[in-house]
């Protein structure tokens, strides 16, 4: 499968579109921030490790055999909500846990809202967001939409890179939140659902009625404070 992903990985890409018709990566030009040197042997051989594009897949395979939990507690600065992730959606379920425990996820930022369609988190204008992706590996994920889950309310998928990228390949830093009642189907096919919110949809809700500027930025920053695997 690898051989057939020769797109080059980029940390920013498309954004949704106010239509309503694309979900994907908000741009940031902080990604080429260079890595802090590690202060000790055991971590210098922790970061010797780096995904890409060529060990990606192998990885998130073997990594999802050793997972007994499927459950990810997100607190943000307006409360906490759980998702549960899908078990036959291997690799962005194994995606998601590794990022949550290598905490990634902590202090990036909900930087897209839509009001009555989707969230979206993951990204953030602090060097440290950059600094992270730096340090886990450049790569993206295969698309795995044919598994029959929708984009219903309350759904948790991964937008796409847009850049060369006629595969609908998956950045694999950021997620987005459908809160359209019942759903958001036209999303069906071109990105992947793999999880659900479980409990806290009403946290989900406020941030999605925050005021946004320009880009659909929230004006009032809304960071996630952790990302914990139940």
């Amino acid at each position: 499968m690898l051989s057939l992903l020769s797109i080059i990985f980029i940390s920013c890409g498309e954004s949704p579109k106010k239509e309503k018709d694309k979900v994907g990566q908000k741009i940031t030009n902080k990604d080429t921030v260079s890595q802090v040197e590690p202060s000790s042997k055991e971590e210098v051989e922790k970061d010797t490790f780096k995904l890409t594009e060529e060990n990606a897949i192998d990885f998130f395979f073997n990594y999802n055999k050793t997972l007994k939990k499927n459950k990810v507690k997100i607190t943000t600065t307006l409360g906490s909500f759980i998702v549960e992730l899908y078990d036959d959606v291997p690799y962005h379920k194994a995606n998601f846990i590794y990022l949550a425990r290598q905490k990634y996820f902590d202090s990036t930022q909900f930087h897209r809202v839509v009001k009555d369609f989707i969230i979206q988190g993951g990204n953030s204008d602090d060097k440290r967001t950059a600094r992270k992706r730096s340090k886990i590996g450049r790569y993206l994920l295969p698309p795995d939409a044919k598994k029959g889950y929708k984009h219903d309310r309350g759904t948790i998928s991964m937008p796409s890179s847009e850049r060369d990228n006629p595969h609908k390949l998956a950045s694999p830093y950021e997620f987005f939140i459908v809160v359209t009642k019942p759903g958001s189907y036209h999303l069906d096919g071109s990105y992947t659902p793999f999880g659900r919110v479980i409990e806290g949809m009403d946290v989900v809700d406020k941030i999605n009625q925050v005021p946004v500027g320009d880009g659909d930025w929230p004006l009032k920053n809304i960071y996630i404070l952790k990302a914990e695997v139940l």
